[in-house]
């Protein structure tokens, strides 16, 4: 049975163990900047980045990841914590599918019709940089939700 104390990579980095190399970068650099002993000059901030620095070593580059995943599979030790469910076969299909954030699993084009105001802040956020093409897109042409989700319409009087 596996020490319960010990951490995996991607927990000390506080990522999914299926995120992107980009998403773990990000995670190790945001850490590293709270945790450096430059900012936090207290001992456990010090344990922490030791333990950041050692998790980032393991997982830093694709070979280096492929072989911790070898050695480590991801385990569910408890059956009641919900797993992430997979983007449906349709979305996955498409390239304008987000695959982080709270629309991961929507097309652009259905957070456009749903939530454009978070559209416009991908647009300008550096995590959008990769759909900033299709969003101008979505927003110069905005597309009426389906009839079924309309409000309002005409009553019928009783």
């Amino acid at each position: 049975m596996a020490d319960p104390k010990v951490r995996t990579a991607y927990e000390v980095l506080e990522v999914r163990d299926n995120a992107s190399h980009t998403v773990i970068d990000a995670a190790f650099r945001a850490l590293a900047s709270r945790y450096h002993p430059d900012r936090n000059p207290s001992a456990a901030a010090e344990r922490r980045m030791v333990e950041l620095n050692r998790a980032y070593a393991l997982v830093r580059t694709s070979d280096l990841r492929a072989v911790y995943d070898r050695l480590h599979p991801p385990v569910n030790p408890d059956p009641n914590i919900a797993q992430p469910t997979p983007a449906p076969a349709r979305a996955a299909a498409q390239k304008d599918v987000l695959d982080f954030g709270r629309y991961e699993g929507l097309s652009l084009a259905d957070i456009a019709r749903h939530d454009p105001d978070y559209l416009r802040w991908l647009g300008r956020h550096s995590s959008g940089i990769r759909y900033r093409q299709r969003i101008d897109e979505l927003l110069k042409n905005p597309q009426p939700p389906p009839a079924s989700e309309r409000m309002g319409g005409r009553r019928k009087d009783r």
